[in-house]
């Protein structure tokens, strides 16, 4: 379960809607399909994995880091494409709160008399999909909060010259959490002040997560470098109603 986690992490920031699943199919002692979820969510990880094991699948075991999906959507269920490939036993993480899997997934394979082992590893898997889940089940965003402060609670100079707080590695850090999430968000005052790109880099990502900006009267520049480079990278831009209109049209 642990390398299945370990799969599902690299669709973090790339899967929305869907949560980031891994999965990996063993047969015996040896390990014979793996896969993760795709970036826009889909292929999910199990048909991944089970197109990679083949023949292998049958009466293999599958390690999912979420209970497989059970309705029809724009893919077929997971929990079918395991029946078809014949597994004898699937163990997962944790119960999709979805309502349209909520424990279906896991009826379906038991009705055909496939062994399922719930649970394993639940709270890493949680943690892991702890956007996917909030989401679900409150209707809300996960928000992780990017902060550099001095150890007297600053983060400048009183002139603002201040530029880094934090050293390399920090940096470093901040750029794989962009990475693991599907969007970076700040407010005009920090990109007047900045004027950030709000970019993954040197991560070597192949994906960029959308770029925010909370602007209620549209003050920001097309100039700017979030300007410059939205039509590389998105940029949402939210403004108020007081937002002059000729800025709007713009």
């Amino acid at each position: 379960m642990a390398l299945a986690l370990s799969l599902g992490a690299r669709g973090l920031g790339r899967t929305w809607p869907n949560p980031a699943v891994g999965c990996v199919i063993v047969k015996g002692a040896r390990i014979v399909g793996r896969g993760w979820t795709q970036p826009g969510g889909r292929p999910h990880a199990e048909v991944m994995a089970l197109r990679q094991a083949g023949d292998a699948a049958r009466g293999a075991v599958a390690y999912v880091s979420l209970e497989p999906c059970a309705h029809h959507g724009k893919t077929p269920p997971c929990a079918e494409a395991l029946i078809a490939a014949g597994v004898s036993r699937v163990v997962t993480a944790l119960e999709d709160p979805d309502p349209r899997v909520a424990g279906r997934g896991h009826a379906m394979l038991r009705a055909v008399g496939i062994d399922v082992t719930e649970g394993v590893m639940g709270a890493e898997a949680a943690e892991a999909n702890a956007g996917f889940l909030k989401r679900v089940t409150r209707g809300l965003p996960l928000v992780t909060l990017k902060l550099a402060t001095t150890l007297d609670g600053r983060i400048a100079t009183a002139s603002g010259e201040s530029r880094w707080i934090t050293g390399p590695a920090a940096r470093r850090a901040v750029h794989a959490l962009r990475m693991s999430h599907d969007a970076v968000m700040v407010g005009v005052g920090t990109a007047l002040a900045d004027d950030p790109d709000l970019t993954v880099r040197d991560m070597g990502a192949g994906h960029q997560p959308v770029r925010i900006l909370i602007d209620s009267r549209l003050r920001h520049s097309a100039e700017s470098r979030l300007g410059r480079t939205a039509g590389q990278h998105p940029v949402w831009i939210c403004h108020g109603p007081g937002a002059p209109t000729a800025a709007r049209e713009a």
